[in-house]
Order: structure tokens, then C-alpha cells, then sequence
């Protein structure tokens, strides 16, 4: 009889043990589970790269290491370059004594030429005036003909235009070059000095220097390879200015409202990590929309999150894990 109340005994409590681990087990499956969402952790990242297209003529850096802003990254080679400088500086040298002779005035043996020309000209004008007065007062007294009288003032007449050439050419040497033609000759020496500004300018990003501080993390072209205008060499990160990026459903956007602070766990630090909300932007239509449930009647979009953190003295790297948890919700 006894042993028979031990073996019910038993049995009930086999079957209260099993009921209550269906009760713990159906609470478990249909209990609110934490959410959580993953997220990578980010950093400003800088292309490094020249205006002039040429051959790399050399490489001061290699992956993984830290530059400080102004340091040389790298050289190139452009004998185009060097070629069109030459250029540049002649064409600003003609200019420039262009617009000097202008200003200056023609040289003294120019004024001094037109000058001889002048009383030259002055004197055969003199010579034929006195040889038309005189042929004319013979006319009138019978002596001369009429043929003798008007050759001489037609040779009269042209010295007074020859004197009257003269005498402009020699105003013009001493005068030098019009407002106008000085104007024009200083624009041109503006122009020239212009282009000489630019070549220099160009001449200058033949060298590439860093913009900012930060970790090399890829060298796209080695030494004697061709890189075109704009080409990125070489690629940094600051890895001192990060950011935690991550795509949120919007029904949980009201955990991650702007300047709103939230914990991550960082897996490859084995740390809990503070951040705080800085831009909330909704992403692309393709691929963001998620269906609820057909009770509810529409669909969800997603939004990106990105996040700062609050210490300083965190070293992350660029592709870091974050894992989010959010508190239990029930759908």
C-alpha cells in the first residue's frame, strides 16, 4: 500500500514538473522578446588627390600609417606641366614690355628722326613758297608763263602738305602711344600675368598633402602608374571623428529621436558604449518599405541613425559592430 502512494506520489510530480515546464516554456515563446538592432560604426574619410593629371612619381605612405595634416602624401610627374610654365612666363615677359614701351614713349632716336623730318620737310616748304612768290611776280610783269607759275605753287602746295605730315609724325613720337593703346597694352600685361597665376597654381598641386590628421587606410595607385585630374591615391580616416550609422524601422524611430542618447554593445571592444542621436534621415524608397501585419493596414519605412559617441576615449576602427537592445514591445 505504501508503495503504491510512493508511485502516485512520483507520478504527479512528474506530470506538475512537465506542466510547468509547458507553462514556462509557451511563457517563454510568447512573451515580448528585447529587440535588437545592428549598426557599424563610421569615420570621416578623406581622398586625397591632384588637379594635374601625370605619372605618380612617388609614394610617401603606405597602409596603416598615421599622417598629420600638411604632411606630403604624394608627387607627380608633369613635363606638360613644366612645359606650359614656360610659356606661361614668356608670354607674361612680352607683355609686360609691351605695355612698358607704351608707357614710356618711343625712344629718343625715334623723336629725334621725326624731328628731322619735320624741319626737312619745313624747309622745302619755305624753299618752294619763295620760288612760287618770286615766279609769280615775274607773271605780272610778263616775264613768266602761266605753266611756270602754276607748277610752282602746285610743288608750293605740296611741301605745305609734306611739312604739315612731318609735323604730326613728330607731335606723335613726342607724345608717345594714345590712353586707349596704354590701357589696352596694361590689360594684355593683366591677362599674360593671369595665366602665368594659374600655371603656378597648377604647378603647385603637383605635390599632395594631407587635409587632415588621420590613419591611411588604401594607396588606389603605385609609383609610375598614370592618375588622371581628381583620381583618389590615396585614401585616409579620421579616426578620431566616427559615427554610428544604423537602420531603424520607424516604429522604433521614438527611441532614437535627435539628441536622444541610447547604449550599444561594441563586440570586437567587449564594451557598453554611450551614443548620442545627431541626424535622422529617412533612406531610399527602394528596399526600406517592410509589411506589418494585414491588421494593421500599411507598410513601415526605414530611417537612418546616426549616432556620436559620448567618450573620447574609445579607439574604434571603421567597420566596428554595434548591437542595439531596445526595451520589449508587443505588436
Amino acid at each position: 500500500m505504501k508503495k503504491q502512494h510512493i508511485v502516485v506520489f512520483v507520478g504527479v510530480c512528474i506530470i506538475v514538473s512537465i506542466v510547468i515546464w509547458l507553462i514556462i516554456n509557451f511563457y517563454k515563446a510568447y512573451s515580448p522578446k528585447p529587440q535588437q538592432l545592428q549598426g557599424q560604426i563610421q569615420a570621416r574619410e578623406y581622398k586625397v588627390s591632384s588637379k594635374v593629371a601625370g605619372r605618380i612619381e612617388s609614394i610617401l605612405v603606405k597602409r596603416g600609417d598615421f599622417v598629420k595634416k600638411g604632411d606630403l602624401i604624394f608627387t607627380i610627374e608633369s613635363p606638360e606641366l613644366q612645359a606650359k610654365l614656360t610659356q606661361a612666363q614668356a608670354g607674361y615677359e612680352a607683355a609686360k614690355a609691351l605695355s612698358q614701351e607704351a608707357h614710356k614713349g618711343a625712344r629718343i632716336e625715334t623723336i629725334l628722326s621725326a624731328k628731322d623730318m619735320y624741319n626737312s620737310a619745313k624747309a622745302m616748304r619755305e624753299l618752294t613758297e619763295n620760288t612760287y612768290k618770286r615766279i609769280d611776280d615775274l607773271y605780272n610783269k610778263g616775264v613768266a608763263s602761266l605753266q611756270k607759275r602754276d607748277e610752282a605753287y602746285t610743288a608750293y602746295q605740296n611741301a605745305k602738305y609734306n611739312e604739315s605730315t612731318a609735323y604730326q609724325q613728330y607731335k606723335i613720337a613726342l607724345d608717345g602711344a594714345t590712353q586707349e593703346t596704354k590701357e589696352a597694352a596694361k590689360q594684355k600685361e593683366i591677362a599674360a600675368a593671369g595665366q602665368l597665376s594659374e600655371v603656378e597654381a597648377y604647378i603647385q598641386d603637383i605635390q599632395a598633402y594631407a587635409p587632415a590628421d588621420g590613419e591611411v587606410s588604401n594607396v588606389l595607385l603605385a609609383e609610375g602608374e598614370l592618375s588622371p585630374t581628381g583620381f583618389p591615391v590615396v585614401m585616409l580616416v579620421d579616426t578620431k571623428d566616427v559615427w554610428l550609422r544604423v537602420a531603424v524601422s520607424e516604429e522604433y524611430l521614438k527611441d532614437f529621436q535627435k539628441n536622444s542618447e541610447f547604449s550599444a554593445f561594441i563586440p570586437a571592444l567587449q564594451k557598453e558604449i554611450r551614443f548620442k542621436v545627431q541626424y535622422v534621415s529617412v533612406m531610399g524608397d527602394f528596399a526600406t518599405w517592410r509589411a506589418t501585419s494585414g491588421s494593421k493596414g500599411y507598410d513601415l519605412r526605414s530611417f537612418e541613425i546616426q549616432a556620436v559617441p559620448l567618450q573620447n576615449d574609445v579607439e574604434f576602427a571603421v567597420g566596428m559592430s554595434a548591437i542595439i537592445t531596445l526595451p520589449s514591445q508587443t505588436h
